[in-house]
């Protein structure tokens, strides 16, 4: 088969189980100030960065309060008073996140064939060290696109993650194979140009994402296929 010139892997749901942890903080955060995030309005938020994620629970709050629909305090809370529920929350659930089943293979095959990775997430540096400290497995992967990356214009779904991981690599984005599980990230990769994989949550399939997403079941098929 032909392989890629470089990988690119979102981190939160595609190589550890963070996913779910992430939406019970900001169902617990949001919960504190009166609000009760639907599915809906949680899906919103994945895939996305810390404060993007913030301004948005923030304005539903803010909704909310303004048709007496559930947020009983008032004015909604600033973003530092969300996020500072919001935290300690995230924080002591995601030190437990596991690996996604096939990740650590997939990363270790692609440095076995020295093909270049990059990670590409809305995750900020300290959460993704938080996140990666327990997983050795994501050492490999040396070159790093964070959500607070001081040279990243704008958060998923704009392109900029993955066309700035891609430059990094001194890779076209064209020849990348970009994965994702969330459709902010999915849209991201797929306006960069890459080769778009996408590994859907359960209850999900690739009906939810752009057209022409390669859909896996794990990463299993990829690590093996390579």
């Amino acid at each position: 088969m032909v392989r890629p010139a470089a990988c690119l892997f979102d981190l939160d749901g595609l190589l550890l189980d963070t996913e779910p942890l992430h939406a019970r903080a900001w169902r617990e955060a949001a919960a504190h100030f009166g609000l009760e995030l639907s599915a809906a309005q949680l899906l919103q938020l994945r895939g996305r960065r810390r404060l993007d994620c913030a301004e948005q629970v923030r304005d539903w709050i803010g909704g909310a309060s303004n048709h007496d629909s559930g947020a009983a305090n008032g004015d909604p809370p600033s973003i530092e008073a969300l996020l500072a529920v919001r935290q300690p929350i995230a924080e002591a659930l995601l030190v437990h996140a596991q690996p996604m089943a096939g990740a650590p293979e997939l990363v270790r095959r692609c440095a076995e064939l020295t093909i270049p990775m990059a990670l590409a997430t809305s995750s900020s540096r300290a959460a993704v060290a938080l996140k990666a400290a327990p997983h050795p497995w994501l050492e490999l992967i040396t070159i790093r696109v964070h959500g607070d990356d001081p040279e990243l214009r704008a958060g998923k779904p704009a392109p900029d993650p993955f066309l700035l991981a891609a430059a990094r690599l001194g890779v076209p984005p064209g020849e990348c194979w970009a994965f994702e599980d969330s459709p902010a990230g999915a849209k991201a990769a797929d306006a960069a140009g890459c080769l778009l994989h996408v590994l859907p949550p359960p209850g999900e399939t690739c009906a939810d994402y752009p057209p022409g997403a390669l859909c896996l079941r794990s990463l299993h098929e990829v690590a093996k296929s390579l």
